[in-house]
């Protein structure tokens, strides 16, 4: 029989800390969408969605442009 290991549950920071890092993420990204350079209307996209038990973490969080959020959301 095979032994199933335990899930790692995800972090989901609260609404404080989570502000803090969505900063962080930002300029970590120099102000800029990851995706097309826009430097306008910018927003953290999750890479792993909180619903498929991604986290609030950094290497988790991307800046992208709302159009350019938009368009990853609506390929799902």
């Amino acid at each position: 029989m095979r032994k199933v290991g335990s899930k790692t549950p995800r972090l989901r920071l609260d609404s404080n800390c989570y502000r803090q890092l969505h900063r962080q993420v930002l300029e970590r990204d120099g102000w800029r969408c990851q995706t097309c350079g826009s430097m306008q209307n910018l927003q953290v996209h999750h890479l792993k969605f909180r619903s498929q038990s991604g986290g609030d973490k950094e290497q988790n969080l991307i800046t992208l442009w709302v159009e350019c959020h938009l368009d990853v959301h609506s390929r799902d």
